[in-house]
């Protein structure tokens, strides 16, 4: 039995909180493709996206990567815990890297310190929408805790 919680009771806020990490994501993608379509491809070129640094490498990645997060969510079916949870740890692994390479020329994806930022509470706002917003049917969720150990809620 997986330790992850099934049918939590806050399951559609956490969905809500995830369509909403993949909509800013859009979002920040849009308006980062617009600001930075005469700019350089990679590196770091001085542009600012909401307060953000970007580029347009960022900005495509960011599109496919929020792309992938509101498609999972309409579809629901447990697809959106898992694309949730990948695209969750893959954007903290961006983040690290631009946090390892901020002020060096392997900046490729043109982050600031508030990108960084931004990057891990993104990340960690789907991992953590991913790991409460799982269904399953009644009778393979299993007992709450309260009752396998014998306590009353």
């Amino acid at each position: 039995m997986a330790h992850t919680p099934v049918n939590h009771p806050l399951r559609p806020l956490y969905r809500a909180l995830g369509l909403l990490a993949g909509a800013y994501l859009v979002v920040f993608a849009i308006v980062g493709f617009i600001q930075t379509s005469g700019e350089s491809f990679t590196g770091d070129n001085g542009e600012r996206v909401l307060g953000q640094g970007s580029n347009l490498l960022w900005s495509i990645l960011s599109l496919i990567l929020g792309a992938i997060v509101l498609g999972a969510s309409v579809i629901g079916r447990n697809l959106d815990v898992e694309a949730d949870k990948y695209v969750g740890w893959t954007l903290l692994v961006i983040g690290s890297y631009e946090l390892a390479t901020n002020r060096t020329d392997a900046n490729f994806f043109g982050f600031t310190m508030s990108t960084v930022v931004v990057t891990y509470l993104v990340g960690l706002v789907l991992i953590t929408a991913g790991l409460y917003s799982k269904v399953a049917a009644p009778s393979k969720a299993g007992a709450p805790r309260q009752v396998r150990e014998g306590r009353t809620a």
